[in-house]
């Protein structure tokens, strides 16, 4: 087993605390957004010695994440493999490879995640006496609702008002976003989406096409090595509206969350992100990352065996 060392970004929306007491270092007042473990060109791994991990693994196909946000992420989404590739040859995107991920809580954490089923999105609507969004999302479907607020077909503000004179939960949400973001349309698009709270344990996965936000907390995130985000709002950050919505998947997602459990597979890309509780062995099937909640980073060699003292997190190759 080889300690390995990621790399820190300090994105606008990171946490100043969570990562640097994770890592047992003092904080520096900065934004410790994400702390990458991969061997992807924009935050390579090294071990002890200063060797690329790549050196001794090759070219990984994921990257294992530690993201700690304090505010919340833009409103996104992420092509396929064919658009990515179709994308990355014409200069759209910087890189080849689909990025679906999943995201496992360390702490509660609050998300958008995929468009809610329509029944419960009626209901909600028309609570909220927003009847003309109500009727096309029952006419048309969320995806058409989605492109009308982006495209300018249906005007968001009414979306907006109507939340901010309600005490429902899911319009409160839309109120604090649009106090951070005023005017933009993503906030009265957020108002289609399932919202979702994980606690410890709790995962959600997000394939190409679920538009979603991360809007508070800290976890362990798994995905494919590639860095294609296809921005709607929510950022002060560069948008694509025009392939956000090629790239959307308004199929409703009846049940983002997946209950606390061992394994997490991320079929996509073949690995599994697998959850060590003390006392659990585990051997690697090849050349594996782990991260363990008193801030260890490691690399298993293929056959190594291990016992954990504390709660981990490894990419395992079934």
């Amino acid at each position: 087993m080889q300690r390995v060392h990621g790399v820190v970004q300090h994105y606008d929306w990171g946490d100043p605390t969570f990562i640097p007491e994770l890592l047992g270092v003092e904080p520096d007042g900065r934004p410790w957004a994400e702390l990458w473990l991969g061997t992807h060109p924009s935050g390579p791994a090294t071990l002890d010695d200063g060797t690329p991990l790549r050196d001794v693994t090759g070219e990984l196909p994921y990257l294992l994440k530690v993201l700690a946000a304090a505010r919340p992420l833009s409103l996104q989404t992420h092509p396929d493999r064919a658009r990515a590739e179709l994308g990355f040859r014409d200069g759209r995107y910087p890189d080849p490879n689909p990025k679906p991920e999943l995201l496992c809580a360390l702490t509660p954490f609050e998300a958008l995640c995929g468009v809610r089923p329509v029944d419960a999105t009626l209901d909600l609507l028309r609570e909220l006496g927003l009847t003309e969004l109500a009727d096309l999302v029952r006419d048309e479907g969320p995806g058409r609702a989605i492109e009308a607020l982006y495209r300018g077909r249906l005007d968001p503000a009414p979306v907006v008002a109507a939340c901010a004179a309600s005490r429902r939960p899911e319009a409160e949400r839309v109120t604090r976003l649009d106090a951070m973001y005023p005017g933009q349309p993503s906030v009265a698009v957020t108002i289609l989406l399932n919202h979702v709270v994980l606690a410890p344990g709790e995962a959600i996965h997000l394939g190409a096409g679920n538009l979603h936000a991360y809007l508070g907390g800290c976890g362990i995130e798994l995905m494919g090595a590639s860095d294609n985000v296809v921005r709607g709002g929510l950022t002060s950050k560069e948008i694509d509206v025009e392939e956000l919505l090629a790239v959307l998947d308004p199929t409703p997602l009846a049940e983002p969350v997946m209950p606390a459990a061992h394994r997490y597979p991320l079929d996509e890309i073949g690995v599994v992100l697998t959850r060590l509780e003390p006392g659990h062995r585990h051997r690697a099937t090849a050349h594996e990352l782990m991260i363990g909640t008193d801030g260890g980073t490691w690399l298993l060699a293929p056959g190594e065996d291990i016992t954990v003292d504390v709660v981990t997190h490894v990419v395992d190759h079934p």
